[in-house]
């Protein structure tokens, strides 16, 4: 079994680069996906949803040939240069091939060691293995779901609804009064970490709305609605949602932290710079000022961003 060829990280923060061709069209066609199977590569991940590995800790991904059988329950990720490459649960994978794999490794740890493409690929079979595991049952009459188009439709065998893969829109934003960048940390963080603002779109708002309510309801700043610029994504499989990064500007109110938080503070630019400079991978341990978050967020780059705008 074979690792991947490296592939570097182009984009500011994980699960960007080396991103596979879908192939959607593929995923209805069963006698192609099966002739692709001998050659494919298949992540195997297990029931916390960890990689396995090999003895260096890199992704195992055996091949179709060496799993036997063909595509069966897999779901098709998609193409790399022609070579097809699946998810699938290590416990329905052959044993012997599972007993190969030595480590297991989760995905916070694979953004920040692995390769690109191969915390990537990582990143895309979580996510959607773990809606397979979350999603068994439809909704609305309570029976099975059965998947088709290569696992990414689930079809209720009772009353015959079909079900997708779902994301959760969420908002991370950097938010300035013009001089200085909120942050906040929540208490399981470890004690200088800090972050910029994040939460959940609610049904019915905007991404603006959502920005402006979330941060009031975190913090007690009020965001002016109008001066909301959208600045990237990142996909978040931590289970399944997607950031969508702003800056924003704000009223100078004095932050008051909100229930999600621990506190919530007014950060001038130079202790910002110094939280960036410092080595995230020591939060824990005790020293003088901020930590912001880990290289593999796009709430760092959010900060870098606002940085770059003064």
């Amino acid at each position: 079994m074979r690792a991947p060829d490296p592939e570097p990280r182009v984009s500011p923060y994980a699960f960007i680069d080396g991103a596979l061709d879908r192939a959607d069209a593929l995923r209805d066609d069963a006698p192609a996906l099966a002739a692709h199977w001998p050659r494919a590569r298949i992540v195997l991940l297990d029931d916390d949803g960890r990689a396995l590995a090999d003895g260096q800790r890199r992704l195992l991904a055996p091949g179709g040939g060496e799993l036997g059988g063909g595509p069966g329950t897999a779901i098709f990720l998609g193409l790399r240069d022609g070579e097809a490459w699946f998810a699938q649960r290590a416990e329905t994978a052959n044993a012997e091939v599972v007993a190969q794999a030595p480590h297991r490794v989760d995905l916070r740890s694979a953004a920040t060691l692995w390769p690109a493409f191969d915390s990537t690929v990582f990143a895309q079979a979580r996510a959607v293995l773990h809606w397979h595991a979350r999603h068994r049952y439809c909704g609305v009459c309570g029976a099975e779901l059965r998947y088709e188009r290569a696992g990414w439709l689930g079809r209720c065998t009772g009353c015959n609804l079909e079900h997708y893969p779902r994301t959760d829109q969420a908002i991370i934003v950097a938010v300035t009064d013009g001089r200085r960048l909120l942050l906040g940390r929540q208490k399981p963080w470890a004690p200088r970490r800090w972050s910029v603002l994040a939460g959940f779109v609610e049904p019915g708002e905007s991404l603006e709305q959502t920005v402006a309510r979330e941060v009031l309801e975190e913090s007690g700043v009020r965001v002016r609605e109008r001066e909301c610029l959208y600045q990237g994504s990142q996909p978040w499989p931590f289970p399944s949602a997607l950031m969508l990064g702003f800056i924003a500007r704000a009223e100078p109110d004095e932050p008051v932290a909100g229930d999600e938080l621990e506190d919530v503070r007014w950060f001038e630019p130079d202790e910002v710079r110094a939280g960036l400079a410092a080595d995230w991978s020591k939060a824990e341990a005790e020293g003088e000022g901020i930590i912001l978050s880990a290289p593999v967020s796009i709430s760092r780059w959010l900060a870098e961003r606002w940085l770059a705008t003064l």
